[in-house]
């Protein structure tokens, strides 16, 4: 009921078609003018749900109003910071009285600054607290939390990628292309986006102004402009843009630092950087595990606000450099002050900076007189000093408490560094990557090499299989190898190898018969000679050719990780085809548990909630029915249908946006790999590993029986490329292994 009243009240607000307001950019504009924000979670799953039921304009109104929540959660953080650091009886003491000198012995007058401690950081919550009520409403930030899952989704602007399909659907098709330039800016490497795009460009209704980022911070835009006027010597023109984007980048700064100060963050800490920062169960060493967590975050923020979206690496030295094309071009334009502030700035970042020295002695020279009033920046100067104090405390904790910090600053003084940690940290700045030149997004003519490794060619994308995130890739396997992976199944049945399976009727119909076949199981049947060790060989490495590919089409930036592979071949039983009325699969999706009457699908047990992407790997054509069918989420109107054939692949991602089935089997047998894969590694499929680790023990042992047996020589044939798989040496936790097929 509360969520069909949230649903109703969004929808209420809703512009009609063709008004002004609704060409809103996505996200930008309040659903709900005036009104506190809702929690960013919930209106995030509503949204969802409502796209997996083709509500469209519910989705839209639902996505766009998480994402106002979110961001006015993280500016209400941000300005509740600023206002009590500024409120006298809130401000933390820069220097408490009466706290302890390194000299002074033990007594009453060491503890005499723990009241005043304590006592100021009691009012700091306070204050916050109240801020937080004011702006957010009652219950304030502790109302709105949200988990490290969300801020991930948000980050890598998932609502954008809904928002796009929704946009087209409801034939708003400038929103589209906004929606889906936004995700792709974030996500460069995104094969399927970039075709969508392609595909918006080619549509004459599409205005090229259409194509804007509507989510990267101010900063980088001023940025960019700032440069490209310098480059064209409009050094006038450049200032105010160089200006606003540090002025932005320092705003950016702020509120990232401020976010590290929520609820929230101190569980999103990197694991690397709270290694050996555990609780020791005491107060201080519980306040002080907190507080290093929220300076590393804070440091973090350096390299998260120098990183343009859709970058893995931050622009070197990005504030210093700000600084340079700053003063150079105050003082191309004759603002000499101006540029003595800022190559000041920059001294106090690199103080034996050559370049900058020389520019302090010219413009000076130009003055003709000193100026002592002349200083560094009040901006950068505080800013500086923050950072210093903040490491000083991060290199103490590493020295003295065992904990990680990797410091995202060349500039950073030696002498602060203590002495002890000099030596390691040099060689780890030697191997950071950033010191380096930064690596360029992969072009788009990489990922289509991937796509036609053993000849694979994308046959049809989600736009043709009318669904999202939907492909279908021919050429992954050769017909020889085809045969060799029936012919495993096949012997594998014969050797009495049903995986997971009581009996040999189907699951899902009394009218077939069903073989299943784990890689495992092939390992163990190889080494014990009842199958080919090539087939088995050739299962492990097809699973492994799949993986590879689908990550590279739908998930680039983000690895994927085997589940669980099934070698299914389904046969129809002769005499029960006749007025047959079920399917050979029913409806279903991967992950979630499909309600057809609601059109939910819930993303609970007992689904296998942690698979992400699904893939089905065909091995023949010889039968009849058997076809492959996506359906809308009522189960009942079909989308599209594939025809199985030997080496096509159809893969999708899991969710309740891809409900499918197979049509009946009705004669012949009907044979494919099944594989799903996940971003949790923790869920990565452990008889994989074992099957590999047993396959290889089988090959040393023929190697030295044929050594032992002193064979002259020996024709070594090829073996299927690894596609650079790695060993895995924990066995430990492994998960209880279901048995599903598709």
């Amino acid at each position: 009921m509360l969520r069909l009243l949230r649903l109703l009240l969004l929808l209420l607000p809703l512009p009609p078609p063709g008004s002004p307001e609704s060409s809103e950019p996505p996200g930008l504009a309040p659903v709900s003018p005036g009104a506190p924000p809702q929690a960013p979670d919930l209106l995030y799953a509503d949204g969802l749900r409502a796209y997996a039921a083709g509500a469209w304009a519910p989705a839209v109104a639902l996505l766009r109003e998480a994402l106002r929540s979110q961001a006015a959660l993280g500016r209400a953080r941000r300005d509740c910071r600023a206002s009590c650091e500024a409120e006298p009886g809130a401000a933390l003491p820069a220097v408490l009285p009466g706290a302890p000198r390194p000299d002074s012995g033990p007594g009453p007058a060491r503890r005499s600054w723990e009241p005043l401690l304590l006592r100021a950081a009691l009012r700091r919550a306070e204050c916050l607290t109240q801020c937080a009520a004011r702006r957010l409403g009652p219950g304030g930030a502790a109302r709105l939390r949200v988990g490290s899952a969300l801020r991930d989704a948000f980050r890598r602007r998932e609502p954008y990628n809904y928002l796009q399909r929704a946009y087209y659907q409801l034939k708003k098709l400038d929103l589209a292309a906004a929606a889906a330039h936004t995700f792709f800016v974030a996500n460069p490497t995104h094969l399927q986006m970039r075709e969508d795009i392609a595909k918006y460009r080619r549509m004459s209704r599409v205005r090229p102004q259409s194509f804007r980022d509507l989510e990267t911070p101010p900063h980088w835009a001023a940025y960019d402009t700032g440069l490209e006027l310098l480059g064209r010597q409009e050094a006038g023109l450049a200032l105010p843009r160089l200006e606003e984007a540090l002025q932005g980048s320092l705003a950016q700064m702020e509120s990232c630092q401020a976010s590290c100060e929520g609820p929230e963050e101190q569980q999103g800490a990197e694991k690397e950087e709270e290694e050996g920062a555990g609780s020791q169960g005491g107060l201080y060493e519980a306040i002080a595990e907190h507080w290093i967590r929220v300076l590393q975050c804070r440091q973090r923020c350096v390299g998260e606000t120098a990183t343009r979206p859709g970058r893995s690496f931050p622009v070197p030295d990005f504030l210093p450099s700000q600084l340079r094309q700053l003063h150079e071009a105050h003082a191309q334009v004759g603002n000499l002050s101006q540029a003595v502030e800022n190559v000041l700035s920059v001294l106090l970042f690199y103080p034996e900076d050559e370049a900058a020295k020389s520019a302090l002695n010219q413009y000076q020279a130009q003055l003709g007189e000193p100026r002592p009033s002349l200083a560094p920046r009040e901006d950068i100067q505080h800013f500086i000093l923050r950072s210093l104090g903040e490491k000083r405390q991060l290199y103490y904790a590493m020295e003295y408490l065992g904990t990680s910090f990797t410091d995202p600053d060349p500039w950073t003084p030696a002498a602060l560094i203590p002495e002890a940690l000099r030596e390691k940290l040099r060689e780890d700045q030697e191997k950071r990557p950033w010191d380096r030149e930064p690596p360029q997004p992969k072009p788009v003519t990489y990922w289509k090499d991937v796509l036609l490794l053993e000849g694979v060619t994308l046959t049809q994308d989600a736009r043709q299989l009318n669904g999202s995130e939907r492909a279908v890739l021919d050429g992954l396997l050769t017909p020889a190898e085809c045969g060799l992976l029936l012919q495993l199944a096949k012997d594998a049945a014969g050797a009495g190898a049903r995986s997971g399976y009581r009996g040999r009727r189907s699951p899902h119909t009394p009218h077939e018969r069903f073989e299943g076949l784990t890689v495992l199981k092939a390992a163990q049947l190889a080494r014990a000679g009842a199958v080919g060790s090539q087939g088995a060989k050739l299962l492990l490495e097809v699973s492994e050719r799949v993986r590879t590919l689908t990550q590279a089409y739908f998930s680039p930036e983000r690895p994927l990780h085997l589940s669980f592979t099934h070698l299914v071949c389904r046969s129809a039983i002769e005499g029960e085809q006749e007025q047959r009325m079920d399917l050979s699969h029913p409806v279903h999706a991967d992950n979630c548990v499909l309600d057809p009457d609601t059109g939910d699908c819930w993303r609970e047990p007992p689904a296998y909630t942690y698979r992400d992407y699904s893939g089905l790997l065909y091995l023949n054509d010889d039968f009849q029915g058997g076809d492959l069918f996506f359906t809308e989420p009522n189960a009942l109107t079909v989308t599209a249908q594939v025809r199985p054939r030997c080496g096509r692949l159809v893969a999708f991602s899991s969710g309740g946006e891809n409900p499918h089935g197979v049509w009946a089997v009705t004669r012949g047998r009907r044979c494919a790999l099944a594989l799903w894969h996940t971003w949790a590694p923790e869920h990565r499929e452990q008889e994989w590993i074992e099957a590999k680790e047993l396959l290889q023990e089988s090959e040393q042992e023929e190697e030295e029986e044929e050594e032992d047996e002193e064979v002259p020589s020996r024709d070594h044939s090829p073996e299927p490329p690894s596609h650079g798989l790695h060993r895995v040496q924990d066995k430990g936790g492994k998960p209880a292994r279901v048995r599903e097929e598709l």
